[in-house]
């Protein structure tokens, strides 16, 4: 059996429901371009990123939007506007196959993570990704049950 690997990176907002709504298919890593209070308040964990999405212009520039960073309470009139919309750093080729797929093959891009790599960056991973059907979900969790009932009976055998 392999080793599990450690992971040196601090989660500060998921979206957990993302898997569940969405066939995800290619995973990016992104840049965010942040101000310091907002650095700030994605430390302490409080921001949501559930019903954010990813928008991809035909400049070539692609935005976080909806996501909201709460304010920072210590940091009085040099606060951020909570919902504003931020600019994720890509490569070009990245780019231009996120903006090929919400185009041509009708995909969404949909926020998966914010969290902060081992230097203390904040990030934030995305997917190129496909809506599901009612049944798709439907059998989604009759596998996450399955799971569940099997893990019970061999805890419970051993």
């Amino acid at each position: 059996m392999a080793a599990k690997q450690t992971d040196n990176r601090k989660v500060a907002a998921e979206n957990r429901r993302a898997r569940y709504e969405f066939a995800i298919g290619d995973i990016y890593e992104a840049g965010i371009v942040l101000t310091g209070t907002e650095v700030k308040s994605l430390r302490t964990g409080k921001a949501t990123i559930a019903e954010s999405y990813v928008g991809v212009s035909k400049l070539g520039i692609v935005q976080l939007i909806n996501a909201n960073i709460p304010e920072y309470l210590q940091a009085n009139r040099f606060n951020h506007e909570p919902k504003r919309p931020r600019t994720l750093l890509l490569r070009a080729r990245e780019i231009a196959k996120l903006a090929q797929g919400v185009e041509r093959e009708g995909m969404t891009v949909v926020p998966l993570k914010i969290y902060f790599n081992e230097k203390g960056r904040a990030k934030i991973e995305i997917a190129l990704s496909k809506g599901k059907n009612l049944h798709d979900k439907r059998e989604t969790e009759k596998k996450r049950d399955w799971g569940r009932e099997k893990a019970r009976i061999l805890r419970d055998k051993g």
